[in-house]
């Protein structure tokens, strides 16, 4: 069922999935997705757990006001934390994809209170140097400018484009993939990638060592790119598992749901349960 609230400059738009007397997992998406895209993982768990995916700012039908500064990551991460202390179902877990996991990362480090555990698809903590991030906030100023003044379609079919998403090109629903991005809102987007870039985010890098939550990185065999960089934060991130997923790329949800919801089920299965009393009696007062 679809949940909606206003929070400050925020009104959130989320989907709840599964049996609310369950332990309760927050799913985040990634850049161009929205609720929606965990869909086929969470009608896999959703007899275990009960599923949260929220459309981010400036994706899917969320809507933010109060300028350009509710778009930014400390912004947004504190919108969210709202959220959950509204509804009243902290702690939870957490799942992340791409720009959605670096989000969750940043939770996981400021707010680990309001957290069980922590799984990351394909995400990365950042860029390291004060150069890379003015080279990428250059190169995404770039995008969204192409996302204002040109067909978004065109957009798409360039985006995925990129090496990251050779595997996902593959699979036999990648058309259905293209066709439901055509529903977010190009202007909204834009504002998406200019202020929650990696070129703006604070690296989090140097914070890594400080991590207190269990932490599942999960990599595609294919993505040469966050398998490294996955493999490197492994080796400075405690009480983190590294799970590199074969014959997937950068979209392992996607290619394929039943391995990832696999490897999330062990995961996620660990967590001390919440309070399931209060947690049925909230989610059942959410405004639909």
């Amino acid at each position: 069922m679809a949940g909606k609230t206003t929070l400050g400059n925020y009104h959130w738009h989320y989907s709840l999935q599964g049996d609310p007397s369950q332990p309760l997992v927050l799913f985040l998406h990634g850049f161009l997705g929205d609720c929606h895209d965990f869909d086929s993982v969470i009608s896999l768990l959703a007899n275990q757990f009960c599923c949260l995916a929220v459309d981010l700012p400036g994706h899917g039908k969320t809507k933010v006001r109060g300028g350009n500064e509710p778009y930014a990551m400390p912004q947004t991460a504190q919108g969210l934390v709202q959220l959950l202390e509204q509804l009243e179902i902290s702690p939870c877990s957490l799942v992340g994809y791409s720009m959605g996991g670096r989000l969750a990362l940043y939770l996981a480090l400021n707010f680990p209170q309001f957290f069980h555990r922590v799984g990351l698809e394909s995400a990365s903590p950042g860029l390291k140097t004060a150069a890379e991030r003015s080279q990428r906030r250059d190169h995404d100023a770039r995008l969204a400018e192409q996302l204002e003044t040109e067909n978004f379609s065109d957009f798409l079919r360039r985006w995925y484009d990129q090496p990251l998403f050779t595997s996902l090109k593959q699979h036999p629903d990648f058309e259905q993939i293209v066709e439901r991005r055509l529903d977010n809102h190009p202007q909204e987007l834009a504002q998406s990638l200019r202020y929650l870039s990696t070129g703006r985010q604070p690296s989090l890098w140097e914070r890594l060592p400080e991590n207190q939550l269990p932490l599942l990185l999960l990599v595609g065999e294919q993505d040469t790119k966050f398998r490294a960089i996955n493999t490197e934060m492994a080796n400075l991130c405690p009480k983190t598992t590294l799970s590199i997923l074969p014959n997937c790329g950068h979209n392992i949800h996607w290619e394929n749901p039943h391995r990832f919801a696999q490897q999330l089920r062990q995961f996620l299965a660990i967590a001390p349960d919440a309070s399931k009393d209060t947690q049925r009696q909230n989610l059942c007062n959410i405004n639909i």
